[in-house]
């Protein structure tokens, strides 16, 4: 599976950034999609996933509240709406996609995902 994320950028603490990310794959529907991000010297860290099923999500809970994830699969997209950015969540994002995973399950684990993105910079100044 081919990802290609887009949207990052500079923005002010307060802003808002929407990422996407395109999936080159056949049956959309059947992946778990996932975003993750990592900060300078920091660790890649789990944002938010969805799954087809239901629109199921899960969430880190540094963004409760702000972010929100979903699907298009006419585009066979995944968006991340991320609203009142703070400085913390300047990070490379990256789109990850889940091929297998257990029913009433919405992956969150950076094992659980088998495809990845090149990541986008978001940038969020104080």
């Amino acid at each position: 599976v081919r990802l290609v994320e887009s949207g990052g950028g500079f923005v002010q603490a307060g802003d808002s950034l929407k990422l996407s990310c395109t999936a080159s794959v056949l049956s959309f529907d059947l992946y778990a999609m996932g975003w993750f991000r990592q900060a300078p010297g920091k660790e890649r860290e789990f944002v938010m996933a969805i799954v087809s099923t239901a629109g199921r999500t899960a969430h880190a809970d540094s963004v409760k509240g702000r972010f929100t994830i979903s699907r298009d699969p006419a585009k066979n997209a995944v968006h991340l709406q991320m609203n009142s950015l703070k400085p913390e969540d300047s990070a490379i994002y990256y789109c990850a996609a889940a091929g297998l995973y257990y029913d009433n399950y919405v992956p969150y684990c950076e094992n659980d995902f088998d495809s990845w993105g090149k990541g986008t910079q978001g940038n969020v100044s104080s």
